[in-house]
């Protein structure tokens, strides 16, 4: 019983993070479209988003035009 709910807790946790991920994805793709990049930009950094969350997160918000 106790290994069951240690699972669903990883689980629940998981897809937190998965959800997490698409919307910080998202965000940075209308965010790169709205300051006025190409389609095809912002969707290498919906990509780069979605594949490596966090490094590319963290470069995009360095290299975005402020």
């Amino acid at each position: 019983m106790e290994v069951i709910s240690l699972i669903m807790v990883f689980l629940f946790f998981g897809f937190i993070l998965l959800v997490l991920n698409v919307i910080t994805s998202i965000w940075a793709y209308r965010d790169s479209v709205r300051k006025g990049n190409s389609k095809e930009y912002a969707i290498v950094v919906l990509i780069g988003t979605l594949f490596f969350p966090i490094i590319g997160l963290i470069v995009y918000l360095i290299i975005r035009n402020d």
